[in-house]
């Protein structure tokens, strides 16, 4: 690719998905390698760190992609691009797809439910027949809001009875088999739909929105971090959109930042026989999330923006016995709003004015008073409910410091008083707040305690917090961004890990 195109590295969304270890995972669709990155002596599978701190540099130059593999969609020329609409999807019941298709040419869709499968982490479930592609309107920009809501339906996909909730994504190949995207969704199982599963898994979905830059063309995309100036130069927070819409596509690959963390936890516990329901943050805003079903609430990745009625739920199921389970950092941060899209459907727009000014009455304008959009600028900091909150980014992996290994989560780790478990921590990073109110409880204990600079050299710590609420549930919060990718990210994965989050999911299904 030329310079032109490179530019789109900087983003928040396409910078992060090449050089964070922590970001995305590999995918089985994606096994073969990818021209992705110019300059970089060869082609690299598009999930490959090749610059990263911590990872090891390639042995040898990566291989050139076999003739005829479809090469990645980019948002400049969007190839072929798509998002599911609104709606939530069961079995017996339908998603929509709208897809753009740029020359208009015919495209295949691919549906792959994500799990353990003996090893290959997808199963293929269906193929569309070949669908007439169109060029779709340009997406509409309304103060930096992209919206692609008018776009035509392109397929609706009946979901079979017999198919089992989870996560899936739906693999977009143009017919001359020269462009791919994907388009992720999520095949719900809520009351009346037989057995309660003993645990819930909410994919952060809202968060996944918020990083979302499409289109990424150095011209018309925003998210909650990043826009672009009239000369094709990113613009940070300050110039962002406070409101972004879920009637889009994702950047680049058109899987969300972070997705990985999901389906490393997914994979992982599908294979070893976790009873499973699945649901999404937008999901427990609208209340269609009844925590009691549920022995415990499992937050897989990186949850950063919630809504108050998100919040709400979440304490309840806690105060009424339901376990919470963490198993990232920097969750609950961003205090945000979600609200209809222009054709009417709820929740279809994310607003948060972050630390920008926004008139009072608007939905991103936050809660009054509020200097910014935080939660502990609410004067309800995340560590009321996590037990430990958001402390700062972590620039170069470290090894995370178990403490308390005396615990029954720490139970046939084979880990000693302050062992070391390299790479643990990375990305970001939560601690206990001293001056911070804990949450009520009648046992607390943090599990981990490891040392860090932050990207001033100023020394830091990560913590791992474990506390039971009065009810009985138990909130654990891992506090880094590497605990999902070492239960099955290929290069990440660390036994000791494994089998914490086995005796703590073990422990909350037999106690809760």
């Amino acid at each position: 690719m030329g310079t032109e195109l490179n530019r789109r590295w900087e983003s928040g969304t396409l910078a992060h998905g090449v050089s964070d270890p922590f970001g995305q995972g590999p995918l089985p669709w994606l096994r073969s390698p990818d021209q992705y990155v110019a300059g970089a002596g060869g082609t690299i599978p598009w999930y490959v760190s090749v610059d990263a701190p911590g990872q090891q540099p390639l042995a040898t130059p990566p291989p050139k992609p076999p003739v005829g593999t479809p090469t990645t969609s980019e948002d400049v020329n969007q190839q072929i691009k798509g998002f599911a609409s609104a709606g939530v999807v069961r079995p017996g019941g339908s998603v929509d797809f709208r897809v753009t298709v740029n020359p208009p040419r015919e495209f295949t869709v691919d549906v792959y439910r994500i799990g353990h499968y003996n090893g290959d982490g997808a199963h293929h479930m269906t193929s569309s027949p070949l669908i007439a592609g169109v060029a779709q309107a340009a997406p509409l920009v309304v103060s930096r809001t992209v919206s692609c809501h008018h776009w035509w339906q392109s397929w609706r996909l009946q979901i079979p009875q017999a198919w089992r909730p989870g996560a899936y994504v739906a693999v977009l190949t143009t017919a001359d088999n020269l462009h791919r995207s994907h388009i992720p969704f999520t095949v719900r199982d809520f009351a009346g739909s037989g057995h309660p599963c003993e645990l819930l898994l909410v994919l952060p979905d809202v968060t996944w929105q918020a990083y979302n830059l499409f289109p990424e063309d150095g011209h018309r995309g925003a998210s909650l971090y990043h826009a672009w100036d009239d000369g094709g130069r990113l613009l940070g927070e300050r110039e962002a959109a406070v409101t972004v819409s879920f009637d889009r596509p994702h950047a680049g690959a058109g899987l969300p930042l972070h997705v990985g963390h999901a389906y490393d936890f997914i994979r992982w516990a599908e294979r070893y026989g976790y009873d499973l329901s699945y649901a999404t943050a937008s999901d427990l805003h609208a209340g269609l999330v009844e925590p009691a079903r549920h022995k415990a609430l499992i937050f897989p990745g990186h949850d950063e923006y919630w809504s108050e009625p998100m919040r709400r739920t979440v304490e309840r199921a806690r105060d009424n016995g339901t376990s919470l389970v963490f198993l990232s950092a920097n969750t609950m941060y961003w205090r945000v709003e979600l609200t209809a899209g222009p054709s009417g459907e709820p929740n279809r727009l994310l607003n948060c004015r972050k630390r920008q000014r926004v008139p009072a009455g608007q939905p991103a304008a936050g809660v009054p008073g509020s200097q910014s959009a935080l939660w502990r600028d609410a004067g309800e900091p995340e560590q009321h409910l996590l037990g430990v909150q958001y402390a700062g980014s972590v620039p170069t992996p470290v090894p995370l410091v178990a403490r308390n290994t005396s615990h029954w989560l720490w139970e046939g780790t084979g880990l000693r008083e302050g062992e070391q478990l390299p790479g643990l921590v990375a990305g970001e990073a939560d601690c206990y707040f001293p001056r911070v109110a804990l949450p009520e409880n009648t046992e607390r204990i943090l599990l981990a305690h490891s040392p860090y600079r932050d990207v001033l050299g100023k020394p830091r710590h990560q913590e791992t917090s474990l506390y039971r609420a009065p009810s009985g549930a138990y909130v654990f919060a891992a506090g880094t961004f590497a605990w999902s990718p070492a239960l099955d990210r290929p290069g990440h994965t660390d036994e000791r890990i494994q089998r914490a989050t086995a005796n703590l999911l073990d422990h909350v299904c037999k106690e809760g």
